[in-house]
């Protein structure tokens, strides 16, 4: 059966929507949605059914996952990683919401999780209310992975009905906020000290490092 294509207002989120693909993605749904940066895929964290599958549609084995989870806000964070410093505390909370991947060693409860244990974590809080209104209603972070396009010159695509046709028939809803960006987050390592740049991306680490 084919994905449903959901548009979804990118700065008011229609709460009857929201809750439309939060029943979803509790069923086990994956799910393709707008970010700050780029589009991105994902699944319900607690659903390991869902993040099987999401792994077989993105052609990774589940260990060689690269994790990255979608929080609503910094107390989220903290259930997921080791240990944030004060010094790092206050970066993060001048920088998000932002197009930034912060990594972090993973707390305990990750390798419960996914049953692999992963050692670092990608955490971000995207400014963008789709995905975050989303991650607040389901009450649980989205694993989450970049769509990336087979198209070298076009390494992701920003036009949700594009990404409908390619994606159709191996997710189960699309939603549509609107024209998409291009340009993927900033990656930092937030396990070494300093914090090691890993990608340079949309966002400009030096204005907060």
């Amino acid at each position: 059966m084919a994905a449903v294509l959901l548009p979804i207002h990118p700065d008011n989120p229609e709460p009857r929507k929201i809750a439309q693909v939060v029943k979803l993605l509790q069923g086990g749904g994956i799910i393709i949605y707008p970010t700050d940066t780029i589009y991105g895929i994902g699944c319900d964290l607690m659903n390991k059914k869902a993040i099987e599958r999401l792994c077989r549609i993105m052609g990774v084995k589940p260990q060689k996952l690269d994790l990255s989870f979608i929080c609503n806000d910094l107390s989220h964070i903290s259930e997921f990683v080791k240990r944030i410093d004060t010094p790092v505390f206050k970066i993060l909370k001048k920088s998000l919401p932002g197009p930034f991947t912060y990594l972090f060693e993973s707390s305990s409860r990750v390798p419960k999780i996914l049953d692999v244990n992963k050692k670092t974590v990608g955490i971000r809080i995207p400014n963008h209310n789709i995905p975050r209104d989303l991650v607040a209603a389901l009450g649980n972070p989205l694993i989450t992975s970049s769509i990336k396009d087979d198209d070298t010159i076009k390494a992701y695509t920003t036009d949700p009905e594009e990404i409908y046709n390619d994606f159709k028939n191996e997710v189960d809803l699309v939603i549509d906020g609107g024209v998409g960006g291009n340009i993927p987050s900033t990656v930092v390592d937030f396990t070494t000290s300093p914090p090691e740049l890993i990608r340079q991306g949309l966002g400009d680490f030096s204005l907060y490092a």
